[in-house]
């Protein structure tokens, strides 16, 4: 008898070689289908994740799904599988699904954090965990710049070339971008239904740019219109991004701004 796992897991990307499991690379998924094959004494179980965060790129609220031989109380499995990570992965929540629950194709919304340090210097306790931009940046131009990222867009000029996706057509719910004066950082909150590839950091790096004056204040709507990456060169480094949460019931009304704006 199989039974289907949905989990929920935070992890420390600096040491792993991103989520997806490759040949000779610590990774997430590799690391918890590692610690499976344990407690199956032999029989490779494998893990889903909602999304493949790469080298570097933190988790908050990442979740998987997985089919194991046998029935464990879902408290159980998570309390196992604790007993068996690594101390840079952690286990928060577990439940059994459905068997037609699917970690990917089940969610409605993705939520990504990203952290910039402004510190002159890079801090040494925050440089894995941080994007670090020392320059000047106003606010007020970011918030304002990123409504111009709201609503249904084809998001060719913000997708790095190595992704596999054709479509790049997405939609922006939510942007937030908060300064922590107090921590010299500054904080950008995204969730839309999808992200391509490096997307999040560099929106990043456009807005810090716009915010620094290198760009002004509504370019993102001629970047959005040429479908060119060229147009937007600069990608935020990946140890400031966390997938932060995944929606698997639709995005709540207070994070749909983009419906206030279309």
């Amino acid at each position: 008898m199989m039974t289907r796992y949905k989990m929920k897991m935070t992890y420390d990307g600096h040491l792993f070689h991103g989520f997806q499991i490759q040949p000779n690379q610590r990774t997430v998924q590799g690391e918890i289908e590692k610690a499976l094959l344990k407690m199956t004494k032999g029989q490779r179980v494998v893990v889903h994740g909602s999304g493949r965060t790469d080298a570097g790129v933190h988790a908050k609220g990442q979740v998987i799904h997985f089919d194991y031989p046998g029935k464990i109380p879902a408290k159980n499995m998570m309390m196992a599988l604790n007993s068996l990570m690594p101390r840079d992965i952690l286990f928060t929540e577990s439940e059994i699904v459905d068997k037609d629950f699917h970690v990917q194709y089940s969610t409605k919304g993705k939520w990504y954090r990203y952290i910039v340090d402004q510190h002159h210097f890079t801090d040494p306790f925050k440089r894995f965990y941080t994007g670090h931009y020392p320059y000047p940046v106003e606010i007020e131009k970011m918030k304002i710049a990123a409504q111009d990222l709201l609503g249904e867009h084809d998001f060719t000029s913000f997708a790095a070339s190595g992704g596999q996706i054709i479509d790049k057509v997405r939609t922006i719910y939510y942007v937030n971008i908060e300064s922590k004066p107090e921590d010299k950082e500054i904080v950008f909150d995204f969730i839309g239904n999808g992200f391509l590839y490096n997307m999040v950091r560099i929106m990043v790096g456009a807005l810090l740019e716009i915010g620094n004056g290198k760009r002004p204040v509504h370019d993102l709507q001629r970047v959005i219109a040429a479908k060119d990456r060229q147009e937007v060169r600069t990608t935020a480094p990946a140890s400031g991004l966390y997938l932060y949460h995944v929606f698997y019931d639709e995005v709540p009304e207070k994070y749909r701004l983009d419906k206030k704006k279309h």
